[in-house]
């Protein structure tokens, strides 16, 4: 049996892991005057610190470049797809920061992370057709946005 050599294609990878850093970094930087809300507004139960959102979400960005790379550079004629589901979800990722933090409205923001949820899970289910260790690497950002679901609707539910 031959061992499969391990072949990174350099330019994909940091490309791809630029964008997804890079929409995290730019929503970061279009909200930070506000994220001070975090901390004076009332939240559930299980609320982390607001100081480990940007580790979390760094580490999630992180995962999705890679994927999307694994999914770049599979030999699958359809991947075209899933990189577009990507991209959607990315954008849809970018919208929420803004929706919550600059626009304060708690029940939108709530309801654009339920679409978020859902297109992750569509392209966790194409990654999956293609590579199911790009589609496993995206179970940490389901389950975080999961959580952030919970936080988000608590969240509207305590300061309407």
């Amino acid at each position: 049996m031959k061992s499969k050599t391990l072949y990174i294609r350099w330019k994909p990878l940091i490309i791809s892991l630029l964008i997804s850093i890079g929409t995290g970094a730019v929503s970061g930087f279009l909200t930070q005057s506000n994220t001070f809300i975090f901390q004076n507004i009332k939240k559930p139960p299980l609320a982390p610190p607001g100081a480990l959102f940007p580790v979390v979400w760094t580490v999630l960005y992180i995962l999705m470049g890679i994927s999307a790379y694994m999914i770049y550079t599979a030999d699958y004629e359809e991947k075209s797809r899933a990189l577009w589901i990507y991209g959607i979800q990315l954008v849809i990722n970018f919208f929420w920061t803004i929706i919550f933090f600059n626009l304060r409205n708690y029940l939108f923001a709530f309801i654009w992370l339920l679409l978020l949820w859902v297109s992750v899970l569509f392209m966790m289910t194409e990654f999956r057709k293609i590579n199911k260790l790009a589609a496993q690497l995206q179970i940490p950002y389901f389950i975080w946005i999961t959580f952030a679901a919970y936080l988000s609707a608590g969240i509207w539910l305590l300061n309407r």
